[in-house]
């Protein structure tokens, strides 16, 4: 997407969606999770048990960008302790079939704008 690469986990179970980034310490420069869904829907996002910031972006069916979000991890010495009526919910402001989460600034740095489209390519390539 936007002449960069990023090698990706691909979080398409609802366990491994609900799990996300949870208890990482980092996430490098390029790297990143894409949530893959079986059909679109607004869809949510919070941050439960996260010690790194990321960036969000919200896609359509069509893979292409519709909305980024920065999203920070939340203060605090455990965030394990954090309930969800503690936490932010961050939404998608439309139906998405994907999302992608990477390290926070990622979309602007990489001067990724709406309306762009990812691709996959050939792991073995």
């Amino acid at each position: 997407m936007g002449g960069q690469t990023l090698t990706v986990e691909i979080a398409d179970t609802m366990e491994a969606q609900v799990k996300g980034l949870m208890g990482r310490t980092s996430l490098q420069a390029k790297e990143g999770m894409l949530f893959i869904y079986p059909h679109s829907a607004v869809r949510s996002f919070w941050m439960k048990n996260m010690v790194i910031s990321i960036s969000i972006g919200f896609f359509d069916a069509n893979q292409k960008l519709i909305h980024t979000a920065d999203l920070n991890a939340p203060l605090a010495e455990n965030p394990s302790d954090f309930t969800p009526k503690h936490l932010p919910s961050y939404r998608s402001p439309a139906p998405i079939l994907y999302a992608l989460e990477v390290p926070q600034g990622w979309f602007k740095k990489n001067q990724i704008q709406l309306g762009e489209k990812f691709s996959f390519l050939d792991p073995e390539q």
